[in-house]
């Protein structure tokens, strides 16, 4: 729903990008994205307090879910639009 209704991007590299300008409301990476892109991101998302929440499918299921016909190792949530995306992070905790 966020894909549909809010703003979101796609791919590690805009992860990276946008967790180290703190741009993002939340992120969602797939199960086996790269350990270096997702050491990146993690540490990026940690120092400016963004969630991360790990999918627990592959890129190519993300990319599914998210009605792409190709792998999506990470998405960045900016706005969540009419999803409930968000609330993945605040039930994990």
């Amino acid at each position: 729903m966020a894909v549909k209704t809010g703003k979101v991007g796609f791919g590690s590299k805009e992860a990276v990008v946008s967790t180290g300008f703190a741009r993002a409301k939340m992120i969602i990476l797939a199960r086996n994205c790269r350990e270096a892109e997702r050491d990146d991101i993690l540490h990026n998302a940690e120092q400016s307090e963004i969630p991360v929440f790990v999918f627990p499918g592959s890129s190519l299921d993300l990319g599914a879910v998210c009605e792409r016909p190709f792998p999506v190792s990470a998405i960045v949530v900016r706005e969540p639009g009419d999803s409930e995306v968000l609330k993945l992070v605040a039930e994990k905790k």
